[in-house]
């Protein structure tokens, strides 16, 4: 039996939307319906929208001691609410539930979490010389989701909203919209006032445009696909809204050759590309290891893949959980038959579901060895669980076949610390992890040339959703 989530939060009230449409939230284990959403339109953009103008005066006024207060109380919500936001992020979008309840619930705590550190310390206004410097609230914000990381996606647009004083219209991603509408209902009851946040869900080329294109809507924050960014910008520009958004990576991974352990930087690399199935934007799917040391490099990552467990995400021996769509799905099969095609070396998996799978949208975990930097799947974002191998000749080489991409969300460097570093520093990307280094919520997250422009999280993701105003003598 599916369970309705048929309806809008809009003006501090659980509303019907202005059309009839609905979609049936498919659960990708088991390619089942396990939930319904109304299909929002236009009209219901214009609401909310509205909603969200009229109580911009107030809130963009309201004390950062009120601001607090809030993004308090959705941290007591959501960690009341822990195992229901992780089944539905489950649920909802593949992710297995060792992994739902700690990254992906926390991923979405931790933002809330920092940016009440951000906002406590943060200097709303400076004098220089005989002029006042003033941060305030940017405007009325439309946010836009991605399915891959739900509430993380969603909390590092919402809280920092929040914290600046603006007010807000949310699209989470139609395919994985359960989560963010549970998260709806805790702020619905955090003490925001209405029409603070709003929530419209609905699919990018009606809801999403009508964000965009809204007159009342003054800065859009997008993640999500190159192509779709596109679109965002395209519509939001006659109303010269500022954009921001967080896009596609092709992200590379050099081990190189005094790496203090060359097999545990290896099998790390592999077991990283497949976190949530791979699924993510920053993920090191092209892993560049020094030619002489390829067939070596291939039998320590084939070993990494018989650990990559794959199957029923309710199964805590899993590590791997299903793509989220059968459209995903195919997709990727499709490129590994192109990798395969274009003469890369198969290492592990393949095409087709993993043995014993019948049912799912399952992808083996695939490793490709000798890749070359100009086959397909070194050059287009896979979005599921495969790596790509490539061989290089030196330091200039592995940061040639590094910067060669569209794409420059992210990095990562596996050496001695000195002379990683100064590897790293020479990659085009927005970020880079050194030596095995996680991600910081306090640090800013985003990317350079087709990965976007604008950064999330901590004070940069916070100053996004703040104008500069000069007031002149008035220090």
């Amino acid at each position: 039996m599916t369970k309705a989530y048929t309806k809008f939060f809009i003006d501090g009230k659980w509303v019907e939307p202005a059309g009839r449409a609905t979609l049936d939230v498919i659960n990708p284990a088991t390619e089942e319906a396990f939930a319904t959403i109304s299909m929002g339109t236009a009209e219901d953009v214009d609401a909310a929208a509205r909603a969200a103008r009229a109580a911009f005066a107030e809130w963009s006024l309201s004390t950062v001691e009120q601001r607090l207060t809030v993004i308090r109380n959705i941290i007591a919500g959501m960690k009341a609410r822990a195992d229901e936001l992780a089944t539905a992020v489950s649920n909802e979008m593949g992710a297995p539930m060792t992994l739902a309840k700690t990254a992906q619930v926390g991923s979405g705590l931790g933002h809330f979490a920092t940016i009440i550190k951000v906002l406590e310390n943060f200097e709303f206004e400076e004098i220089r010389g005989t002029t006042r410097i003033v941060k305030e609230p940017a405007g009325v914000c439309g946010l836009i989701t991605p399915w891959n990381w739900p509430l993380n996606q969603i909390a590092c647009k919402v809280a920092p909203a929040i914290a600046a004083g603006c007010t807000m219209v949310l699209k989470p991603s139609e395919i994985a919209p359960i989560s963010g509408y549970i998260l709806a209902e805790i702020i619905a009851e955090s003490g925001l006032p209405a029409g603070v946040f709003n929530l419209v869900n609905g699919d990018g080329p009606t809801v999403g445009a009508a964000i965009s294109a809204h007159p009342e809507i003054d800065l859009v924050s997008f993640t999500g696909s190159t192509r779709a960014g596109r679109e965002v910008a395209r519509a939001a520009a006659d109303g010269i809204k500022r954009v921001t958004q967080e896009l596609g990576g092709k992200s590379a991974n050099i081990i190189l050759d005094d790496a203090p352990d060359f097999a545990k930087a290896v099998s790390g690399g592999v077991i990283g590309c497949f976190v949530n199935s791979g699924q993510s934007c920053n993920a090191p799917t092209r892993m560049l290891v020094p030619a002489a040391r390829m067939a070596e490099a291939m039998e320590i990552a084939r070993a990494a893949v018989a650990k990559a467990t794959v199957g029923d995400p309710n199964d805590e021996t899993k590590r791997l959980g299903p793509v989220v769509s059968e459209v995903q799905y195919r997709k990727i099969n499709d490129l590994i038959q192109k990798g395969i095609d274009e003469g890369a070396e198969l290492v592990a998996g393949g095409t087709g579901r993993p043995e014993g799978l019948e049912k799912g949208y399952f992808i083996k975990p695939t490793v490709f060895g000798n890749v070359t930097n100009d086959m397909t799947i070194a050059r287009e974002e896979i979005f599921g669980p495969v790596l790509s191998i490539i061989a290089y000749k030196d330091d200039a080489d592995a940061i040639r076949i590094a910067n060669d991409t569209e794409y420059g969300l992210s990095g990562y460097v596996s050496g001695e610390p000195e002379h990683a570093r100064r590897v790293a520093s020479q990659i085009r990307t927005g970020m880079v992890h050194i030596n095995g280094a996680p991600a910081d919520n306090a640090a800013p997250f985003g990317g350079y040339k087709k990965s976007g422009n604008g950064r999330e999280w901590g004070l940069e993701g916070f100053e996004e959703f703040l104008e500069t105003k000069s007031l002149f003598g008035a220090a």
